[in-house]
Formats: C-alpha cells, structure tokens, sequence
C-alpha cells in the first residue's frame, strides 16, 4: 500500500497458519455473540486486506507514481474497480432501494477543503485511510504512529462537522438507473484515456497483479454492499473509535450535534462488533498482517531513518487524515471508490480536488523531511 516499507526483520513465516486460524476463531465467536453477518463482513475485510497487500494495490503510491513517473497502471487499476463495482451496484440500488443506501453526500465548501487536506496530508503518510490501517497492519512505523491520530482527529471532526455544513453546500445529487450506469462508466473511461494519454511511453504497461487486485477488491466491495447494506467505506469507523475513547475517558457526547443523533447514539453505545466499518477496519489490518506472516514476518524500522523532526510531520498529518476525511463525508474508500462507483457526485469531486491536494502533498515530502 505504500512506498515507505519497513525493513524485514526475517522472522517466522509459520506464524501466519496459527494466526490465520486464529482470525477464523474470532469470526466464529462474532458469529455466534452478533450473527453471521456480522462474521461475514469482518471475513470481508480481511480479504480486502490480503488483496491490498498481496498485491500491492493501494491509493496513495500509485498516485504518486502518476505524478512523478507518468506510470498509470495503478490509477487505471482503481478505475477499473470501480467500474466493475458500478456495474452491479446500480442495479443493486435501483431493484433494493429500501435494503440497499449508496455513498451519497453534498458537495460543499467544507467537503471540497477536506477532499484537498486529505489529499496532501496522505502522500506526506504515504497512506490513505485503508491504506494507514494494511500499512499499520503489516507493520509499518510511520504508519502505526499516524494510526492513533487518524482516529483521533475524524472523532474530532465529527464534532465540528456541522460548523463545516453550515458553510454551504448543495443538495445531495446522485444518477441512477441505466443511464446513470452509463454515464458513469463513460466519465470512468474518460478519465482512464486521459491518464493513459498522459503516461509516459515506457510506463504504459498494467502489470498483471493490477488487473487480479482491481478484481478482487471490486467483487469483495460488492459483496460489502450486499452484506452490510451500505458501501465499503472507513473512516466512520475510526471517528466511533475515538468517540467511544472519549467516553471512557469521561466526555459527554450527549449535547453533540454528531453523536446524538439517534443512529450514531445508537452505535456508540453498542458493541464495535455490531459496527459495520469497524469489522472491516479490523479486517483489514488482519488481512496484511496475514500476509505478511505468510511473506517470512514482521516488520521492525524504516529503510530510512527520518529525521526526528519528521515524525511531528507524521502526528500531523495523521490527525489532519481523520479531521479532513470527516469534513469530506470519506477518504479515498468511502468518498472516491464508493462515492463513484454508486453514483454520487461528490464522489467525483473528491477525486478531482484529493488529486490536486496530494499533487502539492508529494511536492512537500523533501522539504519535510519524508523524501522524495
């Protein structure tokens, strides 16, 4: 999921068939305290996670690579996941509409200064909101340090999301049906041809792992959406972490605009076994961990060391991830991928104004001291 890897500390891949079953236990045990749906959406997250590492399919690096090195395979990847998603999700929506919600929400002043922070504050992470929790999972430093503060910072920004609401926004506009199908899979190939058109000659080349990864991330994205009701998303998840630690930690969130409404009150209250995003961000993590047991082990320290410093960049960053993501109702999972592949408009915006941001975001790591 993202270029600054952590060097292997050769450990013992057997440590993955114990955990594997592991994994396995405790999605028996949800199954029978919260129901087999619930086991089945955690089961989908670790395999979005084992389809993230494994091949090595993210957000943040191959932006990156389109920036730096004019190298389209991943972006085109993404495109093509979430086409694939659209083509059945449309239909989904249209015929289950009472059973099924898409990820819609309102273009605004606060969604389009979230879409851009989030943006730029992913490339100094190198990570975007499943790509900090599969980094975090699979050992990486920078972004089990980042972790913490994401959670931190989208619970803070459940907080302030209505004075961001308050700023002005459009009503919630999203297509639909066939037609709306079709749009969306032009707007997508367009998109595709001028990345491609974009690319440098020697780069134009999608490495076989690119076309199995949007694959298996576009039919376990279904599957969330038949499972769960709702798409595939993350950050919601994170800020429940946060508000749920701020509960223990003795805060009232009962006079907040967020948290008590009835369905977030509700949740807050209940077990994160019950939560939908909270088993896939569990799963997530579960699913690199897997894998990189399975790769010979965990890993321990940067390939390079960063200046010290350089660490406050991180902190930063994390928190500015969680806040940002909650003013722009997602991160690149639940806005972007999910936004796009069922029809919302903001969707689209996210990618054009997160893609900017992280343009500036990856022309800030040196001077940050994060590297190139």
């Amino acid at each position: 999921m993202t270029e600054l890897r952590v060097a292997a500390s050769r450990s013992h891949g057997w440590i993955g068939g114990p955990s594997a079953l592991l994994i396995l236990g405790f999605a028996v045990y949800i199954a029978l305290m919260a129901g087999p749906r619930y086991a089945l959406l955690l089961l989908v997250g670790l395999g979005l996670g084992i389809a993230f590492e494994a091949f090595s399919f993210g957000f943040s690096g191959p932006w990156k690579r389109m920036v730096l090195q004019r190298d389209p395979a991943g972006l085109i990847a993404q495109l093509v996941a979430i086409g694939i998603v659209a083509v059945f999700a449309f239909p989904l929506l249209a015929n289950f509409g009472h059973e099924l919600k898409g990820a819609h929400a309102p273009v605004g002043a606060g969604m389009i200064a979230g879409a851009f922070l989030f943006g730029l504050s992913m490339q100094l992470v190198l990570g975007c909101g499943s790509g900090t929790l599969v980094n975090a999972g699979s050992g990486n430093v920078v972004a089990i340090v980042a972790l913490p503060f994401f959670v931190i910072g989208s619970f803070l920004g459940s907080l302030h999301l209505p004075f961001w609401l308050e700023l002005g926004h459009l009503p919630v506009w999203a297509l639909g049906g066939t037609a709306g199908l079709m749009i969306t899979l032009a707007g997508l190939g367009l998109v595709a041809a001028f990345v491609w058109w974009l690319a440098a000659a020697d780069k134009r080349v999608i490495p076989r792992r690119f076309w199995l990864a949007a694959v298996a991330v576009a039919v376990l994205a279904v599957g969330h959406l038949v499972i769960a009701g709702q798409p595939f998303g993350v950050v919601y998840g994170l800020g429940l972490w946060g508000a749920k630690g701020a509960s223990m930690l003795g805060a009232d969130l009962s006079e907040t605009v967020f948290w008590s409404s009835a369905g977030h009150r509700e949740r807050l209250g209940q077990s994160l076994l019950t939560d939908v995003t909270s088993l896939t961000n569990i799963g997530l993590m579960a699913g690199a961990a897997l894998v990189t047991f399975w790769r010979g082990g965990m890993t321990g320290k940067p390939q390079k060391a960063l200046p010290v410093f350089a660490w406050g960049w991180v902190v930063l960053a994390g928190l500015l991830l969680g806040y940002s993501s909650r003013m722009a109702f997602g991160c690149n999972i639940g806005a972007f991928f999910s936004g796009i592949s069922t029809g919302s408009l903001h969707g689209w915006v996210w990618f054009a104004v997160g893609f900017a941001g992280s343009w500036v975001g990856i022309k800030l790591r040196p001077a940050l001291g994060l590297g190139s």
